[in-house]
């Protein structure tokens, strides 16, 4: 049985110091399971494109954009979005587009769109020198058609290249012309008054009447580098008198790997990632699978099931299971369980997982991935308890959906492993939760969870309390968890396990801010800021304590959702709480020891969302993890109150032996919404010291919003 004394606190109040004593002879039963620091990414926002995927060019196969209806809850009662259909509200989510994304005024995109060009391309030439209509492309799905009347004209798109790496780009186009025609691809910088500049790179692409594929490279030269924060205009030029269709442009940096971003998958690899979960999120829902297999030029684009925009295809399963396999993790796939079918799961199990001779199998091999994925994790489902899902269903429904896809996925592959959708916030006396194992117990393996709560806030909500109600969210899990797993025990699940697959703080701002505002959103914890990578450190010691109980946790998100990296003009940058995975990942494969911990505390006053109000919370939380092969202990300390000062920490090392000199890693901000930017990237990353120790002692002092890792070095035990 795991011990329930890991961590043991004193309150002592106002203090300003705090001892920490480590009883190395009281241990876990259970290692640190290294996929507690698992990630999740999804087809949301700039997520996969313009994110993770290293392709530039926004809307790079002309598809029909869905701009989502501001008012949707009451029009989808299958789940899912509405598409807006207001021109003035189209006009103005245009707006928010251009400037985000350093494209030209918004009039003009906006007339392009309405003159029949797709999203995020803009008309060349005077209006009557050029037209534009939707077209069908190669394989039925929307192409653009383009017509020059005279001279200049053609089609453009205003982007950011990322040339503090490379400077050769390269390029695909697919397309056609009603008589052949000869286009020009170039590349050209936009001043700050935009104004576009000589093409600096350009080639010629030859059209004939038939579908073509032509591909090249357009290399800008050395002095490119200086304008590397300057927008540049990709343009597509037609001589007088053209007609051509086109089905996509696409535009790879040079150093791409196999299509993914170099920069995140080296962040990435860097914090050694142990699982990543895909392909959502509120997308696997309506997600299906075979769409994004095959080559990437004969997929289809389609609307995003779940989120406003466009689903390009040029992510899929193949691209997915290499983007695992350069980063160096394990993957885990969420099934479409809202309308999809068991049949189309077992499918996609055995596409990743069959031999070569399996009908699914063979499908892989033809598509050059002749040996099997082997992919373990499976989940059937996200949140289908919601009705903001696509598919949604009742507690009786889900039973059913889980025990035909467990059926079905199994059927294929008894080796995987399958994670059953929970409820939001998994509780063991929920209806959906009781029902699931009343109807499936002894086909469970692992149910779900997602901790994305907190609630609306406004300009009133005291920060402070905000704050703190996040930071001992972590302490309500364990007695939550412990009793999901007795149930699950109680209804035939043998070795019963949770996983969370969603994490982030989930704090909504609404209504105004006026002078004088307690809260505003440039003022409160969210995803990118300090308060984030505290909050999942927390959370992820809370899951160590709790022995193998829970399996894996992926946090949200990747790139440009929640916390993680950010990638913005195709900058790569990293928020506090990566290199808190980073930090604490290092404990991977150790035993937890015993900490006993003398602090203040805090307490709380009401409910935030589902998380309760907290009484005599310690300010600090404390993990040691003794190394695989006991030749380091591994300290993590955080600083959990908003309203306290820098503590002084004595740390007594009971019978450890450390050495004179100890390493601390150190990831600060200065206050609880404090967090990197494109200005200052590099503004709260991990700080290396050194910490004195004498014999068995040493004292530290833990500032406000600090995460800590301390090694110590241990003296060889004799033989």
């Amino acid at each position: 049985m795991e011990p329930t004394t890991l961590f043991e606190y004193i309150g002592e109040a106002g203090t300003g110091h705090a001892r920490l004593a480590i009883d190395a002879t009281v241990r876990s039963l259970h290692r640190v399971n290294p996929l507690l620091y698992g990630k999740f990414c999804e087809h949301l926002g700039t997520n996969i494109y313009q994110g993770m995927e290293a392709q530039i060019l926004f809307n790079p196969t002309f598809g029909h954009w869905t701009f989502v209806a501001a008012e949707n809850d009451l029009n989808c009662v299958d789940g899912g979005v509405p598409p807006e259909a207001d021109r003035a509200a189209i006009a103005r989510r245009i707006q928010v587009y251009a400037e985000r994304m350093g494209w030209p005024s918004p009039a003009w995109l906006t007339e392009a769109y309405q003159a029949g060009l797709a999203f995020g391309w803009v008309l060349l030439g005077p209006r009557d020198a050029v037209r534009a209509s939707p077209d069908v492309g190669p394989y039925g799905d929307r192409a653009q058609r383009v017509e020059a009347l005279g001279e200049p004209a053609g089609i453009a798109q205003w982007t950011y290249l990322p040339l503090h790496r490379v400077r050769r780009f390269d390029y695909r186009l697919v397309g056609r012309a009603a008589e052949p025609a000869e286009a020009e691809l170039s590349l050209a910088p936009v001043d700050a008054s935009g104004k576009v500049g000589p093409a600096l790179a350009r080639t010629r692409v030859s059209l004939g009447r038939d579908w073509t594929t032509v591909s090249g490279q357009l290399e800008l030269p050395p002095r490119a580098h200086d304008l590397a924060d300057t927008p540049w205009e990709l343009a597509i030029g037609l001589p007088a008198g053209a007609n051509i269709v086109l089905d996509r442009v696409l535009l790879y940096p040079e150093d791409h790997i196999g299509g993914a971003d170099p920069d995140v998958v080296r962040f990435l690899r860097e914090a050694r990632l142990p699982i990543l979960r895909w392909p959502g999120g509120n997308f696997s829902s309506g997600y299906h699978w075979r769409d994004g297999v095959g080559p990437v030029d004969s997929r289809p684009t389609r609307r995003n099931p779940a989120w406003e925009g466009l689903e390009y295809n040029l992510f899929g399963t193949d691209e997915f299971l290499a983007f695992c396999r350069e980063v160096g993790c394990e993957p885990l796939i969420c099934v479409n369980g809202g309308d999809g079918t068991p049949e189309e799961a077992a499918a996609w199990v055995e596409y990743c997982n069959g031999t070569a001779d399996t009908p699914m199998g063979r499908l892989r091999a033809q598509n050059g991935h002749p040996e099997p994925y082997g992919v373990r994790y499976w989940e059937i489902g996200n949140e289908l308890a919601g009705r903001w899902q696509v598919g949604w269903t009742t507690p009786g429904g889900y039973a059913d959906r889980y025990r035909r896809f467990a059926a079905a996925m199994r059927a294929v592959d008894p080796t995987i492993r399958l994670l059953a959708c929970g409820s939001i916030d998994c509780e063991a006396t929920d209806e959906w939760t009781e029902r699931l194992i009343r109807e499936a117990g002894s086909e469970l393996e692992v149910i779900t969870d997602h901790l994305l709560t907190g609630g609306p806030v406004d300009q009133h909500t005291d920060p402070v309390e905000l704050y703190h109600a996040f930071m001992g969210y972590a302490s309500t899990l364990p007695a939550k968890y412990r009793a999901v797993a007795a149930r699950l025990r109680q209804g035939g699940a043998r070795e019963p396990r949770l996983a969370i697959t969603e994490l982030q703080l989930f704090a909504h701002f609404q209504g105004p801010v006026e002078p004088g505002a307690t809260l505003s959103p440039a003022t409160m914890p969210t995803p990118a800021t300090i308060a984030e990578a505290l909050y999942d450190a927390a959370i992820i010691h809370a899951c160590i304590r709790m022995g193998d109980l829970v399996e894996l946790l992926t946090h949200s998100a990747t790139v440009n959702h929640g916390g993680g990296l950010r990638k913005v003009r195709e900058r790569v940058w990293a928020n506090p709480c990566h290199y808190a995975h980073a930090m604490g990942v290092a404990l991977a494969g150790g035993t937890p020891v015993r900490v006993r911990l003398a602090c203040d505390t805090f307490s709380t006053g009401r409910a935030y969302g589902r998380i309760p109000p907290h009484r005599g919370h310690p300010i600090l939380d404390a993990m040691a993890v003794l190394s695989a092969d006991e030749g380091e202990l591994y300290l993590m300390l955080a600083h959990l109150s908003a309203s306290s000062g820098p503590v002084e920490v004595e740390i007594d090392l009971g019978s450890l032996s450390p050495k004179p000199v100890a390493e601390v890693l150190t990831l600060r901000g200065e206050a609880m919404h404090d967090q990197n930017t494109p200005d200052e990237p590099e503004r709260i990353v991990p700080q290396s010291s050194t910490l004195p120790v004498e014999g068995r002692r040493a004292h530290l002092t833990l500032r406000p919003f600090s995460l800590v890792r301390v090694t110590f070095h241990l003296e060889a035990r004799p033989e």
